[in-house]
């Protein structure tokens, strides 16, 4: 039988810290394979078809520099850069997508 020492916890190294996993990263939440993303490609999707003028879903998946880049576009080009962010969509609900850590997108 193992008994810890005195004062410490099973589980814990001698410097006070417990030797579990944090339980935050995607791999251990339930219902995630280990590597994807938390955000949904269907929902970045849609939001770049429905509000891609203003870069919605690249806010959304975390890639902000782009999104920030197509709503300037949008605002220069009087609102024709919406296009840009139509076609985003629609490219992210076909080939999928990846979030700002480089995760592809969960179905």
């Amino acid at each position: 039988m193992i008994v810890p020492s005195a004062g410490r916890r099973y589980g814990q190294r001698a410097s006070g810290s417990l030797l579990c996993p944090p339980m935050t990263t995607p791999e251990y939440q339930p219902g995630y394979a280990a590597g994807y993303s938390d955000k949904s490609k269907v929902v970045a999707g849609i939001l770049g078809i429905l509000l891609g003028t203003f870069g919605a879903g690249r806010f959304y998946t975390g890639h902000t520099k782009i999104a920030v880049l197509q709503l300037v576009v949008s605002l220069v080009t009087c609102g024709a850069g919406g296009l840009w962010g139509l076609i985003d969509g629609i490219l992210i609900l076909v080939n999928g997508g990846t979030d700002a850590q480089g995760r592809p997108l969960r179905d």
